[in-house]
């Protein structure tokens, strides 16, 4: 299957997920549903952003969350203190993440694992820090709040709730539907030879500098993509959005979900979101329940769900394969006459 013919069946099938993501609301209605899938979309789109980083090119960010509320803030500061559109505020927001990622990324991408992983974590809560500071302009501990002006474009009104829950869904579609053929470019393949043999990359001609460097930026990106959905369904920003447990939680997302399948964040989320909505309406010792049960998932499966799911799929395959191989009838010689 060529490039245009795989984008071509992507594209059907995004568009309709995104029909189905429409209707549901019918099926189900329910303003907890729809607040869901707004969430949903927001850290789905968060995790399958640092996904691009740890599964695709090895290189593990303990800060990922620093685009995250960078783009929540970002885009809520702009949309009280500007008169501007909606999407004009969403690509200054991009633009900003993109050259905050070229700074940080220019520093960080060529450390090692370990280095790398602190010093992403280290910018994460120098914006951390840099919020809680600058209160007259975040508001400090308190967070940015008295709502953000949601003006209609395009004749969408994003003070709807389903409006709200359209364009997030939207959102989510679409994002997902660029990572998937980002990956599944050459660029991704080259993500995945790095990753699995830095030290040759080079010998192939591959500037891995550059390369990680654009995966660095991509992800940081869409990790602001994220970020602005939730300062949209928070009608504000919140400090807690750029802490290094926002971090913590798009990892434990993608060891639920799984690192090498790509909708393994996606399922992740969903599955993180439901246990934080279950648990804490069930117990006060939230940390501690929701840490045992991710705790069994990581010692029972030790993979991600669409990990673990794919590996049976796949040896079951190979399983049937070899069956038919060998009840396949070995021909027999066809004896030869003896005056012949």
């Amino acid at each position: 299957m060529n490039a245009r013919s795989s984008l071509l069946r992507d594209s059907l099938i995004a568009i309709a997920a995104f029909l189905l993501l429409a209707a549901l609301p019918y099926i189900f209605p329910s303003k907890g549903f729809t607040d869901f899938v707004v969430r949903l979309a927001a850290f789905g789109i968060f995790a399958t952003s640092l996904n691009l980083l740890v599964g695709y090119s090895g290189m593990e960010s303990f800060g990922h969350g620093l685009y995250f509320g960078l783009g929540c803030y970002t885009f809520a500061l702009i949309m009280q203190n500007f008169a501007v559109s909606i999407p004009v505020a969403f690509l200054l927001t991009i633009l900003l993440s993109v050259v905050v990622a070229v700074v940080v990324g220019s520093i960080c991408v060529n450390l090692s694992e370990i280095y790398f992983a602190f010093l992403t974590l280290a910018f994460q809560m120098l914006l951390h820090s840099l919020i809680i500071a600058w209160t007259p302009i975040t508001g400090g501990d308190q967070g940015l709040t008295g709502g953000i002006p949601r003006p209609p474009f395009l004749g969408i009104r994003l003070d709807n709730y389903y409006h709200l829950y359209l364009f997030s869904s939207g959102l989510l579609v679409v994002c997902l539907l660029a990572m998937h053929h980002i990956v599944q470019s050459p660029f991704g393949y080259t993500l995945r030879m790095i990753r699995d043999n830095v030290s040759r990359a080079p010998f192939l001609g591959i500037n891995v500098f550059r390369v990680r460097l654009m995966a660095y930026v991509i992800a940081g990106a869409f990790g602001a993509v994220g970020g602005m959905i939730m300062s949209l369904f928070v009608s504000g920003a919140f400090p807690d959005f750029a802490y290094w447990t926002i971090s913590g939680e798009a990892i434990f997302m993608i060891m639920l979900g799984g690192i090498t399948v790509f909708l393994g964040p996606l399922v992740g989320a969903v599955m993180l979101l439901l246990l934080n909505d279950v648990v804490t309406k069930l117990t006060s010792h939230y940390g501690i329940v929701l840490g045992g049960i991710i705790l069994l998932f990581a010692l029972g499966l030790r993979k991600g769900v669409l990990d673990f799911v794919a590996d049976m799929w796949r040896d079951r395959r190979q399983a049937t394969l070899s069956a038919e191989s060998r009840s396949e009838p070995v021909a027999s010689a066809k004896p030869v006459a003896a005056g012949e």
